[in-house]
């Protein structure tokens, strides 16, 4: 597998006039780093940046810059309105084109009326695809559809078009990929794709074409719609940010407005759909990556697990509380399953690598029967990021028929229809191979650095049934006895394109700017706020962390709504370097704590905020190991350390006594002045831990930073266990009578007690009457147990208390151990590997 080549942006020269500009909008800090990102992306005019940063500053373009095909479009609307016709809208499966049917539905709503005069159709991910079909046209036919309504689609899908204008329905079409060489056939065509690159309206999403038709209909009629249109603009920005548009010019104003009206749902529930996704991920709603890692996955989950998402656009657009939260919990665990389907597989797809020569394979080719093809797509670009190589990802297990969804090509982002000089991406190719006797194996593939996949999938057209893409990523379908043949060729090929094989391999990571663990903190997450919302032409930060080293590193199985272990992996963990004496916390997604490097090591992160325990964080994107690392003998190390745990001072005076010179006093001073000795303090464990895996943590920790390890606790609390629980108890009659909330590390301080000895309290109250509610990183609880008898507490519930007190009075337990373990008792277990406990 080929090492990952690291790049650096050369930091610019920035002049003290626009670092003054960047710090009047980061009061907190000095705006040093937003205004070298802000730079370094072309920002560099006054003007540039207010408008970058203050949506108020910026005048979006009007709809009927679309000229004639938007005033088409709203007369043929008003036609239907008056003459009270069927009109049809038809979407798509995606987040883009879910969110784009519901500001249809709601914004077409205010002039049609709803299921009687106005529906909606999603085609099924997994049986029809993107795209106008003809089943599809027949149905609505038959239903008296007079008018469609495409959103996200419909541009090339030509012959469709001819079909539908056959049975008398007109069509309109709200798009934003790549058109064919000749006008379609529709009465109307709305997209963005005929402007020029420059135009602030040309990278606009399938949700944002939508909006600019509702926006501009209530132009044209104001006096008709009883809602704001404002209203709409949270659906634009979960698509627009969802479906990986560059966001400039009118795509990042719209986002911008977008997330200041999300982030109100929490508070306001107009869409109680959206504000319970945003509970179930523990996400706030100000942030794009709020959509990106939390609202997007879960909506396009749906369609991977299910194929049909129809239901995503009742979740979006329904007032009904009860009903929404059904489709909400529905939409979680389709996610979880999404998860658990995609790690599965990955894992896999490595142990079929692992029986590969790599150094001979330039392209992955892979297949499988009991593969999901709903998910081989983020599959394939995980497997071609991780190993450097363009990925293709089969599924052989099914009979598919013509219209596979990621045969077409469409189970990527906007710009797979991208287009290039010879052709039409948005085309998607179809072969003349009789195929009524061959089994179609249809898939994914995904292309790394500067490898130009579309190119080489076509190269191998011959072999193929169906596909189409764009030079990062392509859907394709072919017969099961031509992958063979289909991997050699693609093989083949790339390797006559390589000139120098690891150079154009090998994945290319690019940090932004270099900043310290000191650094790191809220005053630098909000400075780098500046720059959101974050995407396309505008990416998330990468920060270059160097000589670092992480500590406390755990990882666990995330879990489903219903308690199932979900198999997906995060690690939890800790980033340390010299410039500080405390960690910073941080996540890695998708990797066990093996992985993470032992020793110092440079990394790569991205700053985020954890909404759950309402602090920033550090989420790792890559890791590269130091040449600089301290050797340690480990058996000389045991003197390092220190029993205070009796007399947490009386030994400080006699470090200055200790011939080891890692303890000597470090010399301070001025060049030419005599120098000062600084003592250099020991690292001081100040609470009782729980287990050794605690101690080994702290012990290479103070080897990391060549100090000595105090153990310097104090005696643990004597409380029984029962006066934890009726101290918890109280709590809970506290909170639920005033109303306050408190976070779980108030409670644990409250109760010493760790997480999970907590959790359990929790759900003991729950069966007491009380309910419990997390939201965020705070408990909120209400509900009363009034004066309830040892006899009325149901026999359920008196298990989890007594699970409770059982988990105290453990923890209690090893609380006093090693209070009382001998200091010999902690060399011996010391000294041994941490694997070996």
């Amino acid at each position: 597998m080929p090492q990952p080549q690291w790049h650096v942006q050369p930091s610019p020269d920035v002049p003290q006039w626009f670092l003054d500009a960047v710090k009047s909008y980061a009061p907190a800090s000095e705006g040093y780093y937003a205004a070298q990102l802000l730079w370094q992306r072309g920002i560099r005019e006054l003007n540039q940046l207010a408008g970058f940063i203050n949506p108020d500053l910026y005048q979006p373009a009007s709809p009927f810059e679309f000229g004639q095909e938007m005033k088409r479009a709203v007369q043929r609307l008003q036609q239907a309105r008056d003459k009270g016709e069927k009109v049809a809208i038809w979407g798509d499966f995606d987040a883009d084109g879910i969110t784009a049917t519901s500001v249809l539905w709601d914004g077409l709503g205010q002039f049609l009326p709803q299921n009687q005069h106005l529906t909606y159709y999603i085609p099924n991910r997994l049986t029809e695809s993107h795209g106008l079909n003809c089943p599809g046209i027949d149905q609505l036919a038959e239903s008296g559809t007079q008018l469609i309504v495409t959103c996200d689609t419909g541009s090339t899908n030509l012959s469709e078009i001819d079909y539908a204008d056959q049975l008398g329905i007109d069509i309109i079409i709200t798009d934003h990929h790549t058109l064919p060489e000749e006008r379609p056939n529709v009465l109307s065509i709305i997209n963005p794709r005929y402007f020029a690159e420059t135009h602030p309206l040309f990278h606009l999403s399938g949700v944002a074409v939508a909006y600019k038709l509702v926006e501009a209909l209530y132009q044209t009629l104001p006096d008709i719609p009883q809602q704001p249109l404002e209203d709409l603009l949270d659906l634009v920005a979960i698509g627009l940010i969802a479906d990986l548009v560059q966001l400039s010019g009118d795509c990042r104003y719209l986002a911008q407005r977008g997330i200041q009206t999300l982030q109100q749902q929490l508070k306001t529930r107009t869409r109680p759909g959206v504000a319970k996704l945003l509970e179930l991920c523990q996400r706030s709603g100000d942030r794009p990556t709020d959509i990106s890692f939390g609202l997007g996955p879960r909506i396009n989950a749906v369609s991977r697990i299910q194929g049909d998402a129809s239901f995503c656009v009742e979740l979006l657009t329904r007032r009904d509380e009860t009903y929404t939260q059904t489709l909400a919990l529905e939409t979680e665990l389709a996610n979880s399953r999404r998860k658990s389907l995609q790690k599965d597989i990955t894992e896999q797809v490595k142990r079929k690598l692992a029986q590969l020569d790599l150094s001979t394979t330039c392209v992955i080719v892979l297949d499988d029967p009991q593969w999901s093809a709903g998910v081989l797509g983020l599959v394939a670009g995980q497997i071609a990021q991780e190993y450097g190589r363009p990925t293709v990802l089969l599924s052989t297990g099914e009979e598919w028929g013509d219209e596979g969804a990621e045969a077409q090509g469409r189970d990527v982002p906007w710009h797979i229809w991208e287009q290039r000089s010879g052709g039409d991406k948005g085309d998607f190719f179809q072969s003349t191979i009789n195929n009524q006797q061959s089994t179609i194996a249809r898939g994914s593939a995904r292309s790394v650095n500067r490898i130009d996949l579309y190119e080489l999938v076509q190269s191998q057209e011959h072999l193929l049934h169906r596909f189409g893409g764009h030079p990062f990523a392509a859907g394709l379908s072919l017969p099961v006895e031509n992958i063979p043949l289909f991997s050699e060729g693609i093989n083949q090929k790339l390797r006559q394109q390589l000139a120098a094989q690891d150079a154009l391999l090998a994945p290319v990571v690019t940090a932004d700017i270099v900043v310290t663990v000191a650094a790191l903190g809220k005053p630098l997450f909000q400075e780098l706020k500046l720059l959101e919302p974050c995407g396309m032409g505008n990416s998330v930060p990468k920060l270059l962390i160097e000589n670092c080293w992480f500590e406390s590193v755990w990882n666990r199985n995330t879990q489903d709504l219903k308690g199932k272990k979900v198999h997906y992996i995060k690690t939890q963990l800790e980033i340390w370097d010299d410039s500080t004496s405390v960690g910073f916390p941080g996540i890695w997604w998708g990797h066990y704590r093996d992985e993470v490097p032992k020793g110092r090591c440079n990394a790569i992160v991205e700053l985020d905020y954890n909404n759950f325990k309402k602090r920033p964080e550090v989420r790792l994107v890559a890791v590269q190991s130091g040449d600089r690392i301290s050797s340690f003998n480990l058996p000389s190390q045991l003197d390092w350390i220190l029993d205070w745990r009796d007399g947490m001072q009386e030994d400080r005076d006699k470090l200055l006594s200790i011939s080891d010179p890692l303890m000597q006093p470090a010399l301070v001073g001025e060049p030419g002045e005599t120098p000062t000795p600084e003592p250099i303090d020991p690292l001081t464990v100040r609470e009782c831990p729980t287990s050794w895996d605690e101690l080994q943590l702290w012990f290479r920790r103070a080897m990391q930073s060549e100090r000595k390890l105090a153990i310097a606790y104090p005696p643990p609390p004597q409380h029984s266990s029962r006066q934890v629980w009726e101290t918890l108890v109280g709590l809970a009659k506290f909170l639920s009578r005033t109303g306050k909330s408190a976070t779980l590390g108030q409670l644990q301080d409250k109760l010493e007690l760790s997480d999970r000895t907590l959790h359990r309290g929790l759900t003991a109250l729950s069966g007491l009457g009380f309910q419990v509610t997390h939201q965020g990183g705070s408990i909120q609880i209400s509900g009363s147990i009034g004066e309830l008898g040892e006899d009325a507490i149901d026999p359920t519930t008196k298990e989890s208390i007594q699970l409770f007190l059982s988990a105290v009075e453990e923890e209690q337990f090893l609380r006093q151990y090693f209070y009382q373990v001998p200091l010999s008792t902690i060399h011996g277990m010391l000294a041994l590997s941490p694997n070996n406990k």
